[in-house]
């Protein structure tokens, strides 16, 4: 399970347009356009019978306010030479990792481990298995110097459960 933000249409196409160009550059595990989502919280594992108190949990996670979110620009994690994700940015108004935050914190007491690393919110656009090969991708994506996807304001949050590469909305929290 896990909470996100869901990505507007227009921005959605933006991104396939992109990925579309990018595909045949490389041969790497690429994410399913319709799949992307900003990431809140990684909850894991929950018991079914658990699942109206995290629900009822998450809507204690209040408003941080109305959110803007840009998507631009494309990045590798950790790096360019040694990748294993190719992400496309994700740059907010503070409301977005005082969500993270809020959701973290609030699900912590619930039992669910806190995140060791920092909120770092980006669209995973693909994972790389194997590294030999990238030249093509890179200069490809060095090609596309800091490309525009768009910009939203979400109106909420949701609960997800993802199973067997399926994602189901469980629940919606409204932010503002």
């Amino acid at each position: 399970m896990f909470t996100a933000i869901d990505i507007p249409e227009e921005v959605r196409k933006a991104l396939g347009i992109t990925v579309a160009r990018l595909r045949p550059a490389a041969k790497v595990s690429w994410t399913e356009v319709e799949k992307l989502h900003i990431t809140t919280k990684f909850i894991g594992e929950w018991p079914e019978e658990r699942l109206e108190e995290l629900k009822g949990a998450l809507r204690g996670v209040g408003s941080p306010g109305a959110i803007e979110v840009r998507v631009a620009g494309l990045g590798w994690f950790p790096n360019a030479r040694q990748p294993h994700t190719l992400w496309a940015g994700v740059n907010a108004s503070p409301g977005l990792a005082m969500l993270a935050g809020a959701t973290e914190s609030l699900l912590e007491g619930l039992g669910i481990a806190p995140e060791e690393r920092k909120f770092s919110p980006h669209l995973t656009l693909a994972r790389i298995r194997e590294r030999s090969k990238l030249g093509g991708l890179r200069g490809a994506v060095e090609a596309l110097g800091e490309p525009e996807f768009g910009t939203f304001s979400p109106a909420a949050f949701y609960l997800y459960l993802s199973k067997d590469g399926t994602y189901t909305r469980l629940a919606e929290y409204f932010l503002v």
